[in-house]
């Protein structure tokens, strides 16, 4: 953990954060997190079982708590006071644990965020002792204002949810990367590791994706696979890349010295 991921003051090994819906069963999710070395694993309250059910299997048999960090989520959440709800929920049957997802989407059709309901109920969970991370899109102002409430990871969308677009706006990603002290961390729409790996080199501290593991035609190997490029993006942005040269070209080895010269 030379280059930790701080969140709320925590430190992760890993910047790659992964979502636990669309596998065929529980075995299979543990095996593609485990691939994926994340530490970090977001659960759609709404939609999987964490003990709200009695009687019925839980994730957690699959994800113990004391091994990874569970992060509730307010997926199919469509308005502030749904998503304020959820969460509470959320803590009580995570004995107390703070760390949210915020999601408030604008229609079930694109999963667009509704930012107004986004913005209110951000305030709300704020001001009632969570720590929020927040789905948003990739809108630098809101973005400020989300960090402004205090919500401790922006959450900017790369392409719609579950989509597998990849990154269609960069230079919006860097202008919320310029501005924003909190770490920002891509939600949505990555496809392919090619696509984390552009996230971490523009400059985001993480990414969180599901659909494009889990609906890979091998899951796990793709979740090692989204691993290698996770890490090896953050490492090329560590490193700095050379500057672009339009037009000009410039040799890879010395010009001097060379037999006949």
């Amino acid at each position: 953990m030379n280059d930790p991921l701080v969140i709320a003051g925590k430190n992760y090994g890993s910047r790659l954060l992964v979502g636990t819906g669309k596998y065929k069963d529980f075995a299979q999710t543990r095996a593609a997190v485990d691939a994926s070395g994340a530490e970090i694993v977001t659960v759609a309250i709404r939609r999987t079982n964490i003990g709200q059910n009695p009687g019925e299997s839980s994730l957690l048999d699959a994800l113990p708590p004391e091994r990874f960090t569970i992060l509730p989520n307010t997926a199919g959440c469509f308005n502030a006071e749904d998503a304020v709800r959820t969460l509470r929920l959320a803590r009580e049957l995570l004995d107390g644990s703070a760390l949210v997802k915020l999601e408030v989407l604008g229609d079930p059709a694109s999963l667009y965020p509704n930012m107004p309901e986004t913005l209110k109920a951000a305030e709300i969970l704020v001001k009632d002792g969570f720590q929020v991370m927040v789905y948003c899109s990739d809108d630098p102002i809101q973005a400020r204002m989300l960090e402004d409430l205090g919500c401790v990871a922006i959450m900017p969308l790369a392409s719609l949810i579950g989509s597998g677009m990849g990154i269609l706006n960069p230079w919006n990603l860097a202008l919320i990367i310029e501005r924003i002290k909190v770490p920002v961390i891509v939600d949505a729409g990555v496809g392919t590791a090619s696509d984390a790996a552009i996230a971490l080199e523009l400059g985001c501290d993480g990414v969180l994706m599901n659909t494009a593991i889990a609906h890979a035609q091998d899951p796990v190997r793709m979740a090692g696979a989204m691993k290698k490029a996770v890490e090896a993006g953050r490492e090329a942005f560590l490193a700095g890349r050379m500057a672009k040269k339009t037009y000009t070209a410039a040799a890879s080895s010395p010009t001097t010295g060379l037999i006949g010269s």
